[in-house]
């Protein structure tokens, strides 16, 4: 039977509201909150590596050493003579990590099409756990320093927590269609953002008594998530009995999205032939191919340009303190509380965003002159003067016009991608779409922090910024 054009037409939020259940809100909080432990971790990591150095270099050559520690034992385990040489081997973490997570994404997410969603998010979950506490406690406890160990480890933690990404915006997409998508994944990909403040908050904690504690209490918390994701996620509405998106609750939104400016109303009207239940007669779809995934329309274009707005994202987060502290002098705990201020940016651009990119029914002219007002934005922000409270402006709207776009495309418009037409919004396409947006975005991060060190060496940091501005 047809569905009158006025019902087609309802407005996206209150079509959101209406189709809301106490299911979706259980999904979207154990998903925000399961990316949020993955997030936390790595956090972690970043906010315990002067008490890492400290402890892989000999006392007598590190002022921020424990005097308690008997020399016998430093002469026998440290792993570096000096603290620059930890530091570098560190950095040499950030960046196996980064690469070794982009590429699993581009598998978690072909793995997370054929197999249960639940069953991969736990598993990438409650396995990292387990690679977090091997690396950062266990091997503390023990006494055991190894360099090529710590490196296997980080490469495995790097898949593992690949795992994630892909997974929780599948799942989101298959239980929130285009109506409202914008706004939802918008206030929803503030996950990444919640993680790191929870990781810093779980380390603080407990570092006063080792940084092994630290990572002992971030990884028995994830994977304690990952336990309650395994037995309480849905992975969709068919589960309890709801109609999945794409039938009912997504024809109205979606298919007044994708027509024609101007068309025929009546002609809609007249189709008696129209079902709403002939998809329930087709087979049920198999996992699209990786191949299939990047020729999908706006997939390669999308995640070229998520690799260049993450590697700003990863910029700011690794190089900011640094920056203001080699620039300016900064003191780096007010380095640190002024970075808080890009994420509190980013959080409020996605949702907004988000919101306007609904009610217009269109995604990439919103980005489009977002990244616009993002040139200003960047080029205010590296001109004196050098205050907390200008810097803090001119960076939250940085984080607005950057951290905004990047959200949107990470979550969004992944998942637009992986249920367009083409793929007749099977599910089976949404994480292998998801997985080569974010793994693309991941080397480019990766390969950005390479060459934002080259050209501060070599320019200085008024060049990064004009590199920023290019990407």
């Amino acid at each position: 039977m047809a569905l009158p054009g006025s019902l087609r037409r309802q407005p996206a939020n209150r079509a959101l509201v209406s189709h809301c259940t106490h299911h979706h809100i259980t999904v979207f909080l154990l998903t925000f909150f399961s990316y949020s432990l993955l997030h936390a971790s790595r956090k972690t990591f970043s906010n315990v590596k002067v008490s890492i150095s400290s402890q892989w270099t000999p006392s007598y050559l590190n002022n921020t050493a424990l005097e308690l520690q008997p020399y016998e034992l430093w002469n026998s385990n440290h792993l570096f003579p000096n603290a620059e040489e930890a530091t570098l081997f560190l950095g040499t973490l950030d960046t196996i990590f980064l690469f070794s997570y982009a590429v699993g994404l581009f598998v978690s997410g072909i793995v997370g099409d054929r197999l249960n969603l639940r069953w991969v998010l736990s598993f990438g979950m409650c396995s990292s756990a387990l690679v977090v506490f091997f690396f950062g406690t266990l091997t503390e406890w023990l006494h055991f320093y190894n360099k090529w160990f710590y490196c296997c480890l980080w490469v495995v933690n790097g898949l593992l927590q690949s795992t994630g990404w892909p997974c929780v915006v599948a799942v989101m997409g298959n239980w929130f269609g285009k109506a409202g998508r914008g706004f939802v994944f918008g206030l929803w990909s503030a996950c990444a953002s919640v993680g790191n403040i929870l990781g810093a908050f779980l380390a603080s904690c407990v570092l006063k008594y080792g940084y092994e504690y630290a990572f002992l209490v971030t990884a028995s918390v994830q994977f304690a998530g990952g336990v309650i994701v395994f037995f309480g996620l849905l992975t969709s509405p068919k589960e309890v009995g709801l109609p999945e998106l794409g039938t009912e609750e997504e024809g109205s939104a979606e298919e007044d999205a994708n027509r024609p400016l101007m068309d025929d109303d009546d002609a809609d009207d007249d189709d008696q032939n129209y079902s709403v239940q002939a998809t329930d007669t087709d087979n049920q779809p198999k996992a699209i191919g990786f191949l299939q995934a990047c020729c999908l329309p706006g997939v390669v274009l999308y995640s070229l340009a998520y690799a260049c707005l993450k590697l700003v994202n990863y910029s700011f987060f690794f190089w900011l303190p640094f920056y203001l502290s080699n620039n300016f002098g900064w003191k780096e705990a007010e380095a640190d509380q002024l970075s808080i201020w890009y994420d509190v940016g980013g959080i409020i651009g996605g949702t907004i965003q988000g919101l306007i990119s609904d009610v217009l029914q269109k995604r990439a002219p919103v980005l489009a002159i977002s990244l616009l007002f993002a040139v200003g934005s960047l080029f205010g922000y590296s001109q004196p003067p050098c205050l907390f409270c200008i810097k803090a402006v001119f960076l939250a709207i940085s984080g607005f016009f950057i951290g905004g776009p990047s959200n949107m495309i990470s979550s969004a418009i992944s998942a637009d991608l992986g249920r367009q037409d083409l793929v007749k919004g099977s599910s089976e396409a949404l994480a292998t779409v998801t997985g080569i947006v974010d793994g693309t975005g991941s080397i480019g991060a990766a390969v950005g922090q390479y060459l934002v060190s080259l050209i501060q060496e070599n320019l200085g940091w008024m060049w990064v910024f004009y590199f920023f501005i290019l990407m």
